[in-house]
């Protein structure tokens, strides 16, 4: 025991000391550490964690990438829901590897066909009713296939009504699929299926979100002075190869890698680009099943009939139609339909139509308007400034189609504005400094009631494992939460993936089955909380225009409407 306190207090300030150099030197060490270090302390950590959980939970689903375990550590409860959310994804495997099976014995659309079910009263339908449609699948010979997976797609349609409806497709495992639709206007009413890729193409497509995250790839330039370097960069990088350089975010923990420049410092970093995409990724044999207009979003045809017509409601006992019939289960799952053109939602809200510009700048009167996302939230800011005169650019000198952009009405007092989303984004050349993150964009708002915020996050996350995309939502959603309990009033729009062409390289990178799986991953995480969606998923399958990445204007008009009437809804008469 130390009698003399003089004494005591050096001996403490000496050990302080050296703690703290010891500190010192292990933060730098810490800092310094490579990917595949830090990997493999997750990996430790997991599985003592994983130790911990109860044997009965579904089985978790890892990714099998040398990046599976980079970021914060997740706490059990987000592990849980990472689980949860992995598994209502699950789709159908076949029972051979593609590499296995011969083009022959996969789906063929030509040789598959539809049929109209007759309801129990026959072959009448009714406004309220729901059609359904048995489609059964068979191979390039001709063979009906006895296994599910297949990716299909289905709208029922009318085109002299300017009419269209999303359909829910149901795997029965064993060749068959259901296509479910509400019954929604009296008259014509076409049935149309499209096969999107054979089961043999998902499990292609799957094994390469797992296992080759990096076939798209990036780049950053490195400068000093003079001297110029440039790198790959991704989210998590080989960590054998060279050193790396760190660039994970201090508050999401999101990760982000780029390999260090021979000569220059990771400070020197001056932009992030795109670089490109991997070629030669499937064998010769995978290439046959992603063939466009062989067995890429081909139809289906009919052994009989493939429209109906839809009579009005049917009337009631008193004899008065039953305009109000509680629509089946289908129908919950549909959140609206194409009718004259014009977006009917099912539920929630009225769509009002927006076509004078001095009805938008009314409703967006002493707003302030942010937009954070990819490109398909862009379209949304150049559609409104396109379209409201009032609403000027001001020149930030931002790159084109990439930003950050801002528009002002300064009579009417309206700030819009637009930044993409942090890495991974595929645009061109965005400077470093510019990059930022959702979750710390929406942290910075003070919201409130002359406050919109609209999202739109996914189209560059369909080349990562699915765990990566439920990670950046769940920092976003908890800015949200942040967001609106300190300001209730705040409007929050999110808008879903939509479909889009597709052709073999398209179909490796963007498929819709990709933005599918996302899409549903979107809905659940954000569903029960305070959030309004824009459902551009069926707004672009509903639709009779093309599939695009970026949807025509007919499509972005119905969308904006949809978005307007969230901001400013139609008031109820007294």
């Amino acid at each position: 025991m130390c009698r003399n306190l003089s004494k005591c207090a050096l001996i403490f300030l000496v050990l302080a000391l050296s703690g703290l150099i010891f500190l010192l030197h292990n933060i730098h060490t810490v800092e310094h550490w490579n990917c595949h270090t830090i990997s493999a302390l997750y990996q430790l950590q997991s599985r003592i964690q994983s130790s911990l959980i109860p044997a009965n939970l579904p089985a978790f689903h890892h990714n099998h990438t040398f990046c599976a375990h980079l970021g914060q550590k997740p706490s059990l409860e987000d592990e849980l829901e990472e689980r949860y959310l992995l598994d209502s994804i699950i789709w159908p495997e076949p029972p051979h590897r593609s590499t296995q099976t011969s083009l022959r014995q996969t789906s063929d659309p030509v040789h598959s066909l539809f049929t109209i079910l007759p309801t129990k009263g026959g072959r009448e339908w009714h406004v309220g009713d729901q059609l359904e449609a048995l489609v059964q699948m068979h191979d390039f010979q001709g063979r009906p296939k006895h296994y599910g997976g297949d990716f299909l797609l289905a709208r029922l349609h009318s085109p002299q009504l300017g009419a269209g409806v999303a359909g829910k497709v149901l795997d029965h495992r064993n060749g068959f699929y259901s296509a479910l639709f509400p019954l929604l206007w009296v008259g014509s009413a076409q049935v149309e299926i499209t096969l999107v890729h054979s089961s043999e193409a998902v499990a292609v497509l799957r094994r390469l979100r797992e296992e080759r995250p990096d076939r798209v790839f990036f780049k950053s330039l490195f400068r000093l002075g003079f001297l110029s370097e440039t790198t790959v960069c991704n989210m998590c990088l080989p960590p054998d190869q060279q050193p790396l350089c760190n660039y994970t975010d201090p508050y999401t923990g999101e990760p982000w890698y780029c390999y260090k420049p021979k000569v220059l410092s990771c400070d020197t970093r001056i932009n992030h680009a795109k670089g490109g995409y991997l070629k030669h990724l499937i064998t010769n044999r995978e290439a046959l099943l992603f063939q466009s207009g062989v067995n890429i979003k081909v139809r289906i045809h009919a052994s009989g009939p493939d429209r109906i017509n839809v009579l009005p409601p049917r009337k009631d006992k008193t004899g008065v139609e039953s305009s109000s019939i509680k629509p089946q289960p289908i129908n919950l799952a549909t959140s609206g339909y194409y009718y004259e053109d014009l977006w009917r939602p099912l539920s929630g809200i009225k769509v009002r139509q927006f076509n004078e510009s001095s009805a938008v700048t009314q409703c967006l009167k002493n707003k302030v308007i942010y937009m954070y996302g990819d490109s398909t939230i862009r379209q949304w800011f150049e559609h409104l400034i396109a379209f409201v005169p009032d609403l000027k650019e001001f020149n930030l000198h931002s790159p084109k189609n990439v930003g950050p952009f801002m528009a002002v009405d300064s009579t009417h007092n309206i700030l819009l504005k637009y930044r993409c989303h942090g890495p991974p984004i595929r645009f061109s050349t965005v400077m470093a400094s510019e990059l930022r993150y959702i979750s710390n964009e929406l942290d910075g708002l003070s919201g409130g009631p002359n406050t919109v915020v609209a999202l739109s996050i996914w189209a560059h996350f369909s080349t990562f494992p699915v765990d990566v995309y439920i990670r950046r939502l769940r920092h976003i959603r908890r800015a949200l939460v942040r967001l609106l309990d300190r300001a209730p009033g705040t409007t929050v729009v999110i808008r879903s993936a939509n479909l889009q062409a597709l052709d073999q390289e398209v179909s490796l990178y963007n498929s819709d089955w990709f933005s599918l799986q996302l899409d549903e991953v979107l809905r659940s995480m954000f569903k029960g909380l305070n959030v309004l969606l824009v459902d551009a998923w069926e707004m672009t399958l509903a639709h009779h225009s093309s599939h695009a990445l970026h949807p025509p204007p007919a499509i972005i008009k119905n969308m904006i409407d949809m978005f307007l009437s969230y901001v400013c809804p139609e008031k109820k008469k007294s």
